[in-house]
This record gives C-alpha cells, structure tokens and sequence, in this order.
C-alpha cells in the first residue's frame, strides 16, 4: 500500500511517499481503506513542531525524537474509510461499515489502510456526508468538545469568547457552543467574519481591526485556541468566576494553571484532547443531526500531502484541510 512516512524534521518535502506492507488487523483490531484523512496543525507539530511553544519545543523532542523521528512513522489524527476486515473478537464494526475515526498522536490517517482497535474513537459515519465532509469532523470538533464541555463545564445562557473561531477547532467551537445554548462572540481576521456569523456566532470581532480585551465587556469563558494573547491581559474580561481555556501553553502557563486550579476566583485551564469513544460518539451524532457542520478550506490527493503541510503551516487555513485516497 502507499503511505506518506515522516522520517526526519524539516521541511514538508522531506515525508517520504513509498510502497509498505499492507497491514494485518489483530483480533481487536479493524482494517480499514482510507477514503479521506485530513493535515491537521496537530500533524503539523508532530512533523515539526510548528505550533509548539519555544519553552514546550525540549519536551516535545523528548516525545517525538531529539534530532529526528524516535521512528518512522504514518502521521494523520483523524481519518474516514470501509472496514475491510475484521479481528476475531470484534463486535463493534463489520465488513463494509463506513467509519470516521480520530486517532491522535498515533497517527495512521496517511497512507492507504490503517488498523484501529475497535475500541478507540471511531464511530460510524454519517450517510449525509461524503468522505471528506466527515473527515473534516473529529479533530477540530473532539478538541473544542474537551475544552468547553469537559474543562470549561459550559452552560446555556453563559457569554462565551473564543478566539481564533475559523480554524478546525474554533469553527467546531463555535456551533458546539451554540449547541449547548451560550451567547458566543468569536474573534477571527475580516476575510472570515461572515463564515464565522454563518456557524452561529452572535458577536463577531474583526482582530485586525479591534482589540477583543479592550472593551468593559466580560465573560464566563474565554477559549483561547490559537495563542493570541494570555491569562493576564484577559483577567479583567472574565466575570468573577470565569475561565480561561488555553489551547497553546507554555511553561510558565503550565505553572499558573496549577496555581490557578488551587486558587479562588477566576480559573486557568489548558489540556491535551486526547480521543475518546464517547466524544467521538456524539461529534458523530451532532453531525448526523446537521447541527455541527464541516468547515473544508481545501483539499490535496495524497501525492500533494507536503503542499497541503504548507498551506496548514502558514496558519490561515479556515476550517480543515482535506487529504483524499484513491483505493487500488
């Protein structure tokens, strides 16, 4: 089969398309033909570290490998494809079931099949959306979902900021907030402002133009997905019991969440998403219903994937950026 091997940092024009060994699933395991796989910006700081934080980057290399890939490896956090097969002890997924899977740090969304235990986060995709439609689901929509609902304990009729609202997670973020019934201000760059208002957003704040924290405005969450600004210069546009979720941490935002988590009044939260079957579950089910809706900027065949890694590396893309599979 083919698959796109990341081998060494650098630029997108060092992954490595070649011919491997089709994989066989184990007795708990489903294989599955990949129709759609997405480059999301977690992919981006596995390949490269793009969007991690100076003071993170050591840690990192810790994970991923010092002066290169601890192993080569598929990279790819989500992904929708045909189980092929089955393992033995099965009973989740059979032959022929469509799926859409988020698999994380693990990988495996860019090559041609993929093994995934059944009991990881995948679930069975919509029929009302094509491959690249639910592709375009897990990743963004499983990391918001962590962030409002399970650290910020969202709640209808709180006021909501989220900055960053056009990427994979912030266009998730938005609807999903919409969903659990907040008032949401989302705060992205002019050219975006109408598809952001298109998702649900009530208010919604040009940044290159206003200055989100400037006003007399508060609120009861605020979810920083793209590391625009801190804890500190937001502390006064949170309500006296609010939030602040923080996607990109640091170090020293490492600390003050610890120190925030102990302290009375105003909270400091960050996390890593990791994937879950419930989740999972119920992102499915919310797009099967048409309330959370894919957001696709663009879409590259896999023998296009170091362009694709570009155009996600620039940190402009709105929504997702789609990989497609052609099967053998």
């Amino acid at each position: 089969m083919k698959a796109i091997l990341h081998t060494r940092y650098g630029a997108p024009d060092l992954l490595q398309s070649m011919e491997v060994d089709k994989p066989t699933p184990g007795d708990n395991e489903v294989l599955i033909a990949i129709h759609a796989t997405t480059v999301s910006t977690a992919d981006c700081n596995m390949r490269n570290f793009t969007f991690v934080t100076g003071s993170m980057r050591p840690i990192a290399r810790l994970m991923f490998g010092i002066g290169k890939p601890w192993t080569a490896r598929v990279l790819g956090t989500e992904l929708a494809g045909e189980v092929e097969a089955a393992g033995k002890d099965v009973t989740r997924f059979k032959r022929g079931d469509r799926i859409v899977a988020s698999t994380g740090m693990a990988g495996g969304g860019h090559a041609q099949y993929a093994c995934l235990s059944e009991k990881g986060a995948l679930a069975l995709k919509p029929d009302s959306l094509s491959w690249e439609e639910a592709v375009a689901i897990p990743f963004g929509a499983n990391t918001a979902l962590y962030f409002l609902r399970n650290l910020g304990k969202v709640q209808p009729g709180q006021e909501l900021l989220i900055i960053g609202a056009s990427g994979s997670i912030g266009s998730a973020a938005v609807q999903l907030a919409k969903h659990f019934g907040a008032t949401v201000t989302a705060v992205c760059s002019g050219a975006n402002v109408a598809m952001v208002k298109a998702l649900g957003a009530d208010t919604v704040i040009d940044y290159t133009r206003d200055d989100f924290t400037s006003g007399a405005k508060t609120y009861d969450l605020i979810f920083d997905i793209v590391g625009a600004t801190t804890f500190r210069r937001c502390q006064h546009s949170l309500k006296p019991h609010g939030v602040f979720l923080q996607n990109i941490m640091g170090l020293t935002d490492m600390v003050r969440i610890l120190w925030r988590s102990v302290a009375g009044g105003k909270k400091h939260k960050g996390g890593v998403a990791m994937e879950d079957p419930e989740r999972m579950n119920f992102i499915a089910e919310l797009a099967a219903a048409g309330t959370l809706k894919p957001v696709i900027d663009r879409s590259y065949p896999l023998e296009q994937i170091a362009d694709a890694f570009k155009y996600v590396e620039q940190g402009h893309k709105k929504g997702n950026v789609v990989i497609t599979l052609a099967q053998a």
